[in-house]
């Protein structure tokens, strides 16, 4: 299975915190990224959305059609995205757009094996594989990206 978790782009600091909207310079940041993404995520994606207006406003970069799951809110737990994406027996890839610190703590879960802080910048990929060689799961990092490195 493959999971890609994706931080939502730079935000404007208002109020009330799920209706943030995304900056110009966070505009800019999911459009680059949709572009690298939708040259490398296969066409039966699943993509799950957190219900916050920066998180659906980077989903929309990239112009395919996407679930909002309450469950990926800023206040998720890494076991409710964890879930939420039927890792790890889900057939087929899942993007799952949404926030820090628990995306961080998702991707530390699966790497490190155990939960810890790791920052996920706004705007990043982490793109987590995980396969069965030699009678053995192996889970391991297949890209860490940012915009600025998308397009090079």
């Amino acid at each position: 299975m493959d999971l890609i978790l994706w931080r939502h782009a730079h935000a404007l600091d208002t109020l009330p915190d799920i209706e943030r909207e995304l900056s110009p310079k966070g505009i800019k940041q999911a459009q680059k990224m949709a572009r690298w993404l939708n040259s490398k995520l296969p066409e039966n994606c699943r993509i799950l959305v957190s219900p916050a207006t920066r998180t659906r406003q980077t989903a929309d970069a990239l112009e395919r059609k996407y679930k909002i799951v309450t469950d990926l809110a800023p206040d998720a737990s890494a076991l409710q995205v964890l879930q939420a994406a039927n890792w790890p027996q889900s057939k087929e890839t899942v993007l799952i757009v949404g926030h820090q610190p628990t995306l961080g703590l998702v991707a530390a879960s699966l790497l490190l094996g155990q939960e810890q802080a790791f920052e996920i910048r706004k705007s990043y990929v982490c793109w987590i594989s995980q396969r069965e060689q030699e009678n053995r799961v192996q889970t391991f990092l297949k890209a860490m990206l940012g915009p600025e490195m998308a397009n090079k």
